[in-house]
């Protein structure tokens, strides 16, 4: 009898297990059918990757991005459209995984439960996405950066409503006729799927000064009555801190020290701040947060000083200790100090239908304060001023080395004052050199395209 009971509970638990299985089986089978059907590994089951069904991706003017025609999945004519706004759109093999067409995949081809995705066209709704971006600045960024050979990254965005005109990651190639990547070749295109602008992390150099001024600001009571005296190298916690090349400022004050990027004027603030407010600076003002970019969440950057010695606390204020930072969480930043402290949370997504939004989930714009309103207000007055065409700009270069061999990331980082083209941007270029040289042509390209096509010029 014992044994019949037994017997008969196992049969009643492996019943109840199957009847749960099942159940979570056909719950998941409906909330997320769509999303198994569009998995890379599954782009089998259709050509193009799945994308011969797939909606058009426009840019914020309506020039065609990606469609399709027939069966073929077709991208904008024009070679460095295509080439500079793969990473944003993507291609047809689904690799670079922050691309929308690998993001949206499920969503822009419509799939359904009943038809799968072979679902009648007379019944589709529209799957059509309208970006954010601008084609010809993308375009004109990209032949920019290129130019120089290397890998590297560009991004502007318009820091009062989110959108991103400007996205441009290099290496790149083209999606209307990727590479077949074998051994032979593998180091020309080694990282060519990853999204520098949202994806990667670098040594700022001295773009970092700007953290390390906000810390100033706030913590030293008499920094704009006080100078200092900048020979070109300073023994600094018994080892040297030295500006490039050695090169001797003389006296400076603070805003000189700024506009030079006197290397041992900062060293010396961020040792006077100490490493526990120069560490609350940094993380009040997002360094080592990830910023959530249409379900990208950005790499976190990094600062802390908390085992440092004075010497390395020194270089960390300059940027060049263990620092790392992502060029879109920098936009961000420069955008926040430009709006008065508070970021707004950047956005490929323009418009679509409401079906599709609704499936993608896209979020409105938040805010954050990463900078106080009155120090956002004393920085930008002080930081060193650009002319970019029409535009008026405050930004700041780096120069920051990164050893083993290589030439150093040039960076150019900061936002326009133009209340009709209200702009921050972010650039950097992989071992190349002084931002001001490589950079900032980069970014003037840039900001003066998406300058024109926010003001409709």
């Amino acid at each position: 009898m014992k044994r019949i009971l037994k017997r008969s509970t196992l049969i009643l638990l492996f019943t109840l297990l199957f009847i749960g299985g099942a159940a979570f089986f056909c719950v998941e089978l409906v909330m997320d059918a769509d999303a198994w059907a569009n998995q890379p590994y599954n782009a089998h089951i259709s050509g193009n990757g799945g994308l011969e069904q797939a909606g058009a991706i426009y840019d914020r003017n309506g020039a065609a991005l990606a469609k399709t025609q027939g069966n073929q999945r077709v991208y904008h004519e024009d070679y460095s459209v295509r080439a500079g706004l793969l990473h944003t759109v993507g291609d047809n093999s689904l690799n670079i995984s922050t691309a929308v067409q690998s993001k949206y995949r499920s969503q822009l081809t419509g799939y359904s439960l009943i038809w799968g995705l072979n679902m009648p066209q007379s019944l589709r709704t529209s799957h059509d996405l309208t970006l954010t971006v601008d084609a010809s600045a993308c375009a004109d960024t990209y032949d920019a950066l290129s130019s120089y050979g290397t890998s590297g990254a560009c991004v502007v965005y318009n820091y009062k409503t989110g959108e991103v005109l400007c996205s441009v990651s290099t290496k790149t190639y083209d999606p209307q006729d990727p590479p077949t990547i074998t051994e032979d070749n593998e180091s020309e295109y080694e990282g060519v799927y990853l999204d520098h602008v949202l994806s990667s992390t670098y040594t700022p150099g001295s773009i970092f000064k700007l953290v390390t001024s906000v810390a100033a600001i706030e913590n030293i009571p008499d920094l704009f009555e006080r100078s200092w005296y900048c020979g070109g190298h300073e023994d600094i916690g018994g080892n040297e801190v030295t500006c490039v090349d050695s090169q001797a400022h003389g006296y400076l004050d603070f805003q000189g020290a700024l506009t030079q990027s006197c290397n041992i004027v900062f060293a010396e603030l961020a040792v006077e701040i100490g490493s526990e407010k120069m560490n609350a600076t940094a993380q009040k003002m997002g360094i080592n947060m990830s910023f959530e970019i249409d379900d990208v969440d950005t790499p976190k950057g990094h600062y802390n000083t908390a085992g440092a010695s004075v010497n390395q606390l020194a270089w960390s204020g300059v940027g060049q200790y263990d620092n790392q930072v992502n060029p879109m969480q920098m936009a961000i930043i420069c955008g926040a100090i430009a709006n008065g402290g508070n970021s707004t949370t950047p956005t490929y997504i323009k418009n679509g239908t409401d079906d599709l939004l609704k499936m993608i989930g896209v979020k409105k714009a938040e805010s954050q304060e990463l900078v106080n309103p009155n120090t956002a207000s004393v920085l930008s007055s002080v930081m060193p001023e650009y002319t970019f065409g029409s535009l008026n700009v405050r930004a700041k270069t780096g120069t920051a080395e990164v050893g083993e061999g290589k030439g150093p990331n040039a960076w150019m980082v900061g936002f326009s004052t133009d209340q009709d083209a209200p702009l921050a941007f972010a650039c950097v270029v992989e071992n190349a050199g002084f931002g001001s040289q490589y950079a900032k042509p980069v970014a003037e390209t840039a900001m003066q395209n998406c300058a024109r096509a926010i003001r409709g010029w």
